[in-house]
């Protein structure tokens, strides 16, 4: 059953302040945000901390198909009744209407499947590039609106890196405009569009805190309609690349972390070309497989043949 008032896990000073949020996430710089400490009751954000799940127990596949620092896991229901009261509670209409009034998007709709969401977890060493995210539902013919993140790190430095990095244009810049540790019980808020580039730093936690791991958990919203002005043909999550840090000009004497760090972004580079490369193929080969990809055969070989 659906708790009686969806807002209840939403500390009151949070909702008291909506007025004030809304101007701030309309007005912010790169794109339309807002960054609310305490956003939970604080009970219930310890609540979730307590019954967050072990790393082993998401999925920790990554894109290359291999085991990596990243777990998330989206059948969060299967968490206890702290998690469980959270998924009752944002998919109510008294909660997407909170979130409307934070950020002035309305009908907003809750995803049930949590497509990409859930918890997440990433370990020591975790970044993630620079990148807008998919513009329509996986299944539904919804627009992707909003990001909403709440991080779960009792304990952490904004010198350990894994911070929000919100960019104007990654393309050329090597430095965000924005930067958000991701403190306890802090949630971001952002709206998701063709110019809502954000990534997180790499990781890189002391020698005596090198088990911490960084946790969140993400939820997404969308809506049935998004003015055309705002509106793109469908596409999956594009990433781009680092630039090089700017203290890399000319005459600078390279350091070992610099050198380091440059070995990581090849690395980085590299490994996205692989995965470009490895989705190439696996198009072609599903391309040719079967009686359409046989009539495709055919076709090629009849233009090839008879072109002249």
């Amino acid at each position: 059953m659906r708790s009686s008032s969806g807002v209840s896990i939403i500390h009151p000073r949070v909702r008291e302040s909506a007025e004030a949020c809304q101007a701030e996430f309309v007005s912010a710089a790169p794109f339309p945000h807002v960054v609310i400490d305490d956003f939970l009751a604080p009970d219930f954000a310890a609540a979730l901390l307590e019954n967050f799940p072990a790393f082993e127990r998401g999925n920790s596949v990554g894109d290359d198909g291999k085991p990596g620092g990243k777990s998330t896991l989206a059948k969060i229901r299967q968490l206890g009744p702290a998690w469980q009261q959270l998924d009752n509670a944002i998919q109510s209409p008294e909660f997407l209407e909170a979130i409307s009034k934070l950020t002035g998007i309305d009908d907003l709709i809750y995803d049930p499947w949590y497509l990409g969401g859930g918890t997440h977890e990433n370990r020591n060493g975790m970044s993630l590039d620079p990148h807008v995210d998919f513009n329509y539902h996986p299944s539904e013919r919804w627009h992707r609106r909003l990001n909403l993140i709440v991080y779960l790190n009792p304990e952490w430095d904004a010198q350990w890196g894994g911070c929000l990095e919100l960019f104007r244009d990654p393309h050329a810049d090597a430095r965000p405009a924005r930067s958000v540790a991701p403190a306890f019980n802090r949630c971001v808020i952002f709206e998701t569009s063709e110019r809502s580039w954000h990534a997180f730093s790499r990781i890189e936690l002391p020698p005596e805190h090198a088990n911490l791991t960084r946790r969140s958990v993400a939820l997404y919203f969308y809506t049935k309609e998004r003015p055309a002005a705002e509106t793109a043909p469908r596409h999956t999550t594009y990433y781009v690349n680092r630039q090089l840090p700017m203290h890399l000009d000319e005459g600078h004497t390279l350091t070992r972390s610099d050198v380091a760090e440059i070995k990581q972004l090849i690395e980085q580079r590299d490994g996205h070309i692989h995965m470009l490369y490895a989705e190439n193929t696996a198009l072609r080969q599903a391309q040719d497989a079967g009686l359409t990809g046989h009539l495709l055969y055919l076709a090629k070989r009849a233009f090839v043949r008879f072109r002249k």
